[in-house]
């Protein structure tokens, strides 16, 4: 029996410089992904949205990897999301269960799958709590908005936090692949069954669609405090001119009466 452990390490990682400065063996690469072997049936799987994924790797191993991979990492995470799967080798079966992957072969790109989905499971984790968490503080807002009639979150701050979901929106949209298929299972039936049970049994696509509801609605809520915020200042505004035109009209007023005296 083997094992995939994935890692979400980091918020990025340079794929260029890491593919330049990485010592193993290159099996596969294009802009976003780096696919090694470090020895006989050891892999290793980088992703350029902060996803590290290890194959028949033992903790020491895994450790070793990781300070390669550190120096070409921005925002280092300290404390790791993980996830694994046991990975069997059984002939002439093919078979996703939970937590478990039943393979026909030692296939390199079989492998790769699993650990590619793997990798995306524990990303969808990170997204995860990383939406729930913009969900409550939305829900603070809207809570206040409720009981006081206003909004308790200044024009600035509130400009800051539609930039930020909408980074989190863009990021999710560029790495996660969820609803592609690699170009390796175009060609071949076998591995196109193993991606589709892959993401079936990590239920990738319900997970996403979950996190991508929460953006939607985090995005209604925002759109709607500008809207407030908007005919806030807007009346601000309207308040302002009608000051300065009183002010203009007395001072107007004024100056005839001092003319007539």
């Amino acid at each position: 029996m083997y094992s995939v452990v994935a890692y979400q390490v980091a918020s990025a990682i340079n794929i260029k410089s890491s593919k330049q400065g990485l010592p193993w063996q290159l099996l596969f690469h294009d802009s976003d992904e780096l696919y090694y072997t470090s020895s006989p049936q050891k892999f290793i799987y980088i992703f350029q949205y902060g996803m590290v994924s290890f194959f028949n790797m033992p903790k020491l191993e895994i450790e070793m990897a990781l300070q390669h991979i550190q120096p070409f990492c921005v925002n280092y995470f300290k404390q790791k999301l993980s996830d694994s799967v046991a990975v069997v080798v059984e002939p002439n079966t093919l078979k996703v269960e939970f937590n478990s992957v039943v393979l026909p072969s030692f296939d390199e790109e079989m492998i790769r799958l699993v650990m590619l989905n793997a990798s995306q499971s524990v990303a969808l984790n990170r997204y995860s709590e990383i939406t729930e968490e913009l969900l409550v503080e939305t829900n603070k807002h809207t809570l206040y908005l409720e009981q006081k009639g206003k909004l308790d979150i200044s024009g600035n701050k509130l400009k800051r936090f539609i930039g930020k979901v909408l980074n989190i929106k863009n990021r999710i949209s560029e790495n996660l692949y969820i609803f592609d298929s690699p170009e390796i299972t175009w060609e071949n039936e076998q591995l196109n069954k193993l991606n589709l049970d892959l993401k079936k049994a990590f239920d990738l696509k319900d997970r996403y669609r979950l996190i991508h509801d929460r953006i939607e609605i985090i995005k209604e809520n925002l759109e709607l405090f500008k809207d407030i915020m908007d005919h806030k200042e807007s009346s601000k505004l309207e308040w302002i001119i009608i000051i300065l035109i009183v002010i203009e009209v007395i001072d107007l007023f004024i100056a005839k009466l001092i003319n007539l005296i």
